[in-house]
């Protein structure tokens, strides 16, 4: 137990004895970076990062404790190619790299691991929605997880799809603590504020029934919004997240006015005291035109709420996409799960 103690230290927040995650054995094997064979602490603080970037990525480890991680948007054969010919670039004349961890396995001759996939039958699917365990993330099932993470992707205003995008890296955190995480995908034409608000509702509602004993609902730009209309219905979830959350494709000033009257009209149909809410704004957000009047109205609900945390505006994260960001997942992840599973909650980053 010290051992996976230390792990969790390492990968996440400082967190009180008693808010350690449950235990999922199969997953340590991954989380264990004092593990890998002749690797030091400068390369094992190096996979701990690589572990909480997205797919693909990939770390190799040589000889003399040689290491390189690769992450990013490319075929997953480039992204490890590109790790072992960083690796290789620091073991002139020895032994070639090899592959330590790919994705979410470990590859390395002798020690290869690859964690058991979400049940192909896990989810729902209808025509003009799915909602479905992300086989991206670590799988832990409702009998041993520590929650359950539903998040919701954001609509482009040219109605582009994003069923299948990929969730944002902070969540890695929450996964690797216990929680798991589905995506709730809608499809473009169909995806208007109030059907999908209803959605989520019965979504959030149906993971409860699975035996999850922590929800969160969670989502980016319109799936953020998505997820603070929810809070109309109590013991829905625990907690509700919303990065850079925002409802209409219009950003003239007109629009802007539209979306921040229906924003306070959201905000004042939350059930009191019924959950924990954190938002995250972000400067030169081009949906969010009155950036001050929105803080006003969000620091207005916190009495009501069980917990409140505003990121607002941080410096050196700009955009209405920053929270997709590996900078906010390093600097704002582990203060989000704080903020999930905390008895005391941090009310500031």
């Amino acid at each position: 137990m010290l051992r996976l103690a230390f792990l969790l230290l390492l990968l996440a927040a400082p967190l009180r004895a008693e808010t350690l995650p449950l235990v999922n054995p199969a997953a340590e094997a991954l989380l264990d970076t004092a593990a890998v064979p002749g690797l030091g602490r400068n390369g094992q603080a190096e996979l701990a990062r690589t572990l909480l970037r997205n797919l693909p990525r990939a770390f190799a480890i040589g000889p003399g404790g040689a290491y390189a991680s690769r992450a990013g948007n490319a075929a997953p054969a480039v992204v490890a190619q590109a790790a072992l010919e960083a690796c290789q670039a620091h073991t002139p004349g020895r032994s070639p790299c090899q592959l330590w961890l790919r994705d979410l396995e470990i590859v390395f001759p002798g020690r290869e691991w690859a964690p058991a996939p979400p049940p192909a039958d896990a989810g729902w699917r209808e025509p003009l929605r799915e909602t479905v365990p992300d086989p991206r993330f670590l799988w832990w099932g409702p009998g041993r997880a520590r929650g359950v993470v539903l998040w919701a992707h954001g609509r482009g205003p040219s109605g582009e799809d994003s069923r299948g995008r990929q969730p944002q890296a902070w969540l890695r955190h929450l996964n690797h603590a216990g929680f798991d995480i589905w995506r709730f995908d809608r499809e473009p034409e169909a995806d208007t504020v109030r059907r999908a608000a209803g959605w989520m509702r019965a979504d959030l509602a149906a993971l409860r029934a699975q035996g999850y004993r922590r929800v969160v609902a969670a989502g980016q730009s319109r799936g953020g919004w998505n997820a603070l209309q929810a809070l109309d219905t109590p013991g829905l979830a625990e907690v509700t997240i919303a990065i850079a959350p925002a409802a209409l494709a219009s950003m003239d000033e007109a629009g802007q006015a539209r979306q921040m009257a229906a924003l306070r009209a959201v905000l004042a149909g939350a059930v009191p005291g019924q959950a924990r809410v954190a938002v995250a704004n972000f400067r030169d957000d081009p949906f969010d035109g009155l950036p001050e009047e929105r803080a006003a109205a969000l620091r207005a609900l916190a009495p009501a709420l069980r917990a409140f945390l505003l990121i607002d505006r941080p410096e050196g994260l700009a955009g209405h996409a920053a929270g997709a960001s590996t900078a906010f997942a390093q600097r704002y992840g582990p203060c989000l799960l704080r903020f999930v599973v905390e008895d005391s909650p941090p009310s500031s980053c």
